[in-house]
């Protein structure tokens, strides 16, 4: 049976994880064969991330609806948890780079998913502008408080303070966050197979969570919140559990970024960084998750195209950035898509019709 054969639904599905596969199996050959540079190669892991995080905040933008601002904050939760995660374990003797990282990132994505539940509880009560600003306003607490934050681990487990590290009182230990200059020392342990791997996870986690019966509630609540309301549905509790699961999944994906450097620093995950994935949500399209993991490697991908004109670079990426948005609107690109649309359909075998004599089904 071919794919046009299948509901819209599973064959978008489908296209989704082939993008990720193919793209997996291309770059590895690609990098194999020695032909993608090493600067370009250095950005692989960081496409995950990013391809991560728009796919989350999809789920919160596109699917349910609503303007968050903070997603960089809960990025940071993750990243840092799984830094403190990870420092910790290989103090008391874990040498596995595949445990040490999944064990961070579970840690991690569940610290941020704790904070992004108690942040929604009053936060999901807001809409439009109101939301938007408060999810801002907690991204940068957190990044103000990460920049007060000193934590180190000796034999006799974790220390913390907010006042220098010399307030950890540690006998031969190691600063694992030392406030404004980040944490430190960070074991390299991400790869690109780890960053597909979680991509897929993520990916996973957001289609099935929009497929099944609490995902139509929460796109119910975002196409009309009063009929939504008006048949039952506890719209609070349904926006609050996209928000958590966006937390949390952007939580493992801070963690996947913190660990493919050996110093991350508060300062990285600030406003900028909250409005970059939200470019990656909007250009790919709203709810359009296969768009999001496009966009995101894509523009991801640009700066580091563009460095040979490194003093045109950035103009050259805001104008790609505005035909992303123009082009699709002009009258030319949507009678050229449609023409192709409809070939494709021509081309698609016809749905078996009734038997003779009889009437087709309802």
């Amino acid at each position: 049976m071919g794919i046009n054969m299948l509901k819209p639904q599973t064959r978008s599905t489908i296209i989704t994880y082939a993008i990720v596969i193919v793209a997996f199996v291309a770059v590895t050959l690609l990098d194999a064969m020695g032909l993608i540079s090493h600067s370009l190669s250095g950005q692989l892991v960081p496409i995950c991330a990013y391809v991560s995080l728009a796919v989350s905040l999809n789920l919160v933008v596109g699917v349910s609806g609503e303007l968050s601002l903070g997603h960089a904050g809960f990025m940071s939760v993750g990243a840092f948890t799984g830094v403190v995660v990870a420092g910790c374990l290989t103090r008391f003797g874990i040498e596995s780079e595949l445990v040490l990282f999944v064990l961070s990132a579970v840690v991690g994505a569940a610290a941020a998913g704790i904070i992004g539940f108690l942040v929604g509880i009053p936060v999901m009560r807001l809409r439009g502008d109101y939301l938007a600003i408060v999810t801002l306003a907690f991204g940068e607490i957190i990044k103000n408080l990460l920049n007060i934050l000193y934590v180190g681990v000796d034999d006799a487990g974790l220390h913390f303070s907010m006042r220098d590290s010399g307030s950890l009182g540690m006998s031969q230990g190691t600063i694992l966050i030392n406030g404004p200059k980040g944490a430190v020392g960070i074991d390299k342990i991400s790869t690109f197979a780890l960053g597909i791997a979680l991509v897929l996870i993520t990916v996973a986690v957001v289609l099935n969570l929009m497929h099944s019966r609490d995902g139509r509630a929460i796109m119910a609540v975002r196409d009309n919140r009063i009929a939504a309301e008006s048949i039952g549905i506890n719209v609070t509790k349904y926006r609050l559990m996209a928000f958590t699961v966006a937390s949390a999944l952007a939580g493992a994906a801070g963690v996947l970024y913190a660990m493919n450097y050996s110093t991350v620093v508060p300062s990285q995950f600030d406003f900028n960084q909250s409005i970059l994935i939200l470019v990656y949500v909007v250009l790919g399209g709203m709810g359009n998750i296969s768009g999001s993991i496009v966009s995101a490697a894509f523009l991801t991908v640009l700066p580091e195209v563009l460095r040979p004109i490194n003093q045109y670079r950035m103009l050259l990426y805001a104008i790609v950035l505005i035909l992303v948005m123009v082009v699709p609107h002009l009258k030319v690109y949507q009678r050229a898509a449609e023409s192709l649309r409809r070939r494709f359909r021509k081309d698609s075998p016809e749905p078996a019709v009734a038997a003779e004599g009889g009437e087709a089904d309802e």
